[in-house]
Order: structure tokens, then C-alpha cells, then sequence
């Protein structure tokens, strides 16, 4: 299901500069952007001239209030909400999206969750959980979405947002570290397939960033571990996936580019 929300209009002559400007602006998926990083990131793709397609799973009234903010800063976006771990829930709703509004120029795949414990402790759905939201669902999301965007015969961007326990793994998340680590890997692979396309395949590390999913770390031994000894802001790993959209980041590819405040 989609919902789109047009630009804010003022007089006649704003209208159609406006439409002329949402005509040019290219589309970009966000996935988990009612929220967090997610939304910090569609926010600031807003603000550089990208129409956006918002995703959420459940929270759809945040994802709304998204695409409010986005229509303020003058341009478009719709909603999609679906499971990134349902494969045929994810796929069914990015193939009729694509079917009926074309293909995106780029993909966000930022979907993510988190299920700490020791490794003894872990159980078999903290395991299952993890890497069918955070491995299984960048599949999800980019498989229906590649070849359309080779067809679009245009440059692309591709980026996925790992993390540093993915880069060094952490205690207790042996299950997150393999997933992000994993998602290292599959953008590693697949840049190298879409070079010639001119697509470029990228992952974010973030480290620690003040969200909700930081919410009940100890900070005071977390800023130990950071040489800025500070958390990072959302915006800044935002900036850092804007930059990676953009046309002067079009020879940068097969990277990971931590946002961890040096802690490596």
C-alpha cells in the first residue's frame, strides 16, 4: 500500500515550477525511514533535491509525519509498508511500485534491528531474527530492484548501512555482527557486477549514534571506546549517505565508510 503526499503549493506560478522541478527530481528508497537514521536520511535526501520512497513496517503514522516534513521542504514521497524479512511481502510491493511509478535511482537499505545477548544466552529467534531483517532483508529489498535499474540505463546508487560491530564485531551481538558483517560482503560482490552499469554499491558503518536503538547502552564505557568521545548524531551519517548519492560520489564504490568518531 502507497500513499503519496505532493509538494506544498503556494501561488499558480510556484506550481508549475515546482511541477517542473519534481519532474526532474530523481527517486530514491529509504527503507526504515519513519524513524531514526532512517528518517534523518530521508530528511536530508529531502533537503538535496531527491523525491523519496518512504518505507515503514508498522509505524505509519511516523512515516507520515516524514513525508510531511518532506512536502514542506518542497518535494514528493510516498509510503510503502511491508516486512523486509517477508520476501514475498517485500518483493510484491516493490514490483508494483516500480510497475507503476518506474524505477528508483537509488536504494537505501537501512531496515534494521538488534537482538543483544551473550553468546550462550542467545536463542535460536534472537539468531533468526537478526539475520532475516538485516542480511535476508537487503536481499529482499535489492533482488526485485537490480534489473530494473540497469534498465533504467542510467547511473544508480546502491548504498546499505552496516555497521562498526559488523568492522570489529561487539560483545554480545554476535548475531548483529554477522549480519552487518555479512552486508560488508554481499556490497563488496555486488559492486563489482553493477560497475559497468554505473551503479555504485556502498555501505555505511555507523558506530555509536544517539537513537532509539542506543537507547540503555552505557555510555560512559561506549565513549571510552571513541576518540571524538562523543556519540555521533544521525545527521552525520546521513550527510555521509547524501554525499554517496550524489554525482560526485559517482567513481566511489565496493567501499564500507565508517562514521565511528575514529574508534578504528
Amino acid at each position: 500500500m502507497s500513499v503519496t503526499l505532493p509538494a506544498t503549493r503556494t501561488s499558480p506560478a510556484d506550481n508549475q515550477g515546482a511541477a517542473a522541478a519534481n519532474e526532474t527530481r530523481e527517486w530514491i528508497l529509504v527503507t526504515g525511514s519513519s524513524r531514526g537514521i532512517g528518517r534523518a536520511i530521508a530528511l536530508r535526501l529531502a533537503r538535496e533535491g531527491y523525491n523519496l520512497v518512504l518505507h515503514c513496517r508498522s509505524r505509519r503514522d511516523a512515516a507520515e509525519e516524514v513525508a510531511r516534513e518532506i512536502s514542506a521542504l518542497g518535494g514528493e514521497s510516498r509510503i510503502l509498508s511491508f516486512d523486509v524479512a517477508d520476501r514475498e511481502a517485500a518483493r510484491s510491493a516493490l514490483e508494483a511500485d516500480v510497475e507503476a511509478h518506474g524505477c528508483y535511482y537509488g536504494v537505501i537499505c537501512n531496515a534494521g534491528i538488534h537482538a543483544d545477548n551473550a553468546f550462550p544466552a542467545l536463542t535460536d529467534e534472537d539468531w533468526d531474527s537478526v539475520i532475516r531483517t538485516n542480511l535476508d532483508g537487503f536481499y529482499n529489498v535489492v533482488k526485485p530492484l537490480a534489473m530494473p535499474m540497469v534498465r533504467r540505463r542510467k547511473p544508480g546508487r546502491i548504498i546499505v548501512m552496516s555497521s562498526v560491530s559488523g568492522m570489529m564485531g561487539n560483545r554480545g551481538q554476535v548475531n548483529y555482527s554477522a549480519a552487518k558483517a555479512g552486508l560488508i560482503g554481499a556490497v563488496k560482490a555486488l559492486a563489482v557486477e553493477l560497475a559497468k552499469r554505473r551503479i555504485t554499491v556502498n555501505a555505511v558503518a555507523p558506530g555509536v549514534i544517539a537513537t532509539e536503538m542506543t537507547e540503555g547502552v552505557e555510555m560512559d564505557e561506549a565513549l571510552k571506546m571513541i576518540p571524538m568521545r562523543r556519540a555521533g548524531e544521525a545527521e552525520e551519517v546521513a550527510a555521509t549517505v547524501a554525499f554517496l548519492c550524489s554525482k560526485d560520489a559517482g567513481y566511489i564504490t565496493r567501499q564500507t565508510i565508517a562514521v565511528n568518531g575514529g574508534m578504528f
